[in-house]
């Protein structure tokens, strides 16, 4: 019975130390375990913050528009000078009245000069002219048959240019016909005009150049 006793207390005393061993074994499997440190936890990374607006670069302002400078007017063209016409192109003849309102023998020849001068140079050159001697107030003498110093000469003129007239005012010819108390005589060469003011207006208003000598 002692033997017994004995196997079990053997059987017991081996199982008691596989169970001290088994829990040994698990406790230093634990510690094991604890040792290893459970991994650090790993911070929940840094929000990066939204990365700053950059701001749209400043507008430049559109530089003002430079008018477009003023457009230079092309200079006015320059007529050309006109060419001296000759017979063929003349559209009218040159025209001239010619003044004598004094009677004095010197201005009548004057005159005369004047008409004989400007006619021998168109004449010279081909071209037309026209001229009339207008005579008026004691300019009248110059055209009287009775008193003209200068007669015979409007006479030889008016034979050889046919373009030269005379004109005799017809209120002067009134007046000294009521003062002499005798009709005045005029030269076949000349015809008498109502006024002898009017009547170089009137050439004049017409274009014709004037003439006082």
């Amino acid at each position: 019975m002692n033997r017994s006793f004995t196997a079990l207390a053997g059987v017991a005393s081996i199982a008691l130390e596989l169970m001290l061993s088994t829990q040994i074994s698990s406790a230093a499997q634990f510690s094991t375990s604890d040792q290893i440190s459970a991994p650090a936890k790993i911070g929940a990374p840094t929000k990066i913050g939204a990365p700053t607006k950059i701001s749209a670069p400043a507008k430049f302002s559109v530089p003002a528009k430079i008018s477009a400078p003023a457009k230079i007017s092309a200079p006015a063209k320059i007529s050309a000078p006109a060419k001296i016409s000759t017979a063929a192109n003349q559209k009218q003849p040159h025209r001239l009245a010619v003044q004598v309102d004094v009677n004095d023998p010197a201005v009548m020849n004057l005159a005369l000069n004047n008409v004989s001068n400007a006619a021998q140079h168109y004449s010279a050159i081909g071209q037309k002219v026209e001229i009339e001697v207008v005579a008026f107030g004691p300019g009248l003498h110059m055209l009287r048959d009775d008193t003209s110093p200068v007669k015979e000469r409007i006479k030889s003129m008016s034979e050889t240019m046919p373009h030269v007239a005379f004109a005799a005012c017809g209120n002067t010819r009134e007046n000294m016909t009521r003062a002499e108390a005798k009709d005045i005589p005029i030269i076949s060469q000349a015809k008498v005009v109502k006024a002898g003011v009017v009547r170089l207006m009137e050439l004049q208003e017409r274009g014709w150049s004037y003439l006082r000598p």
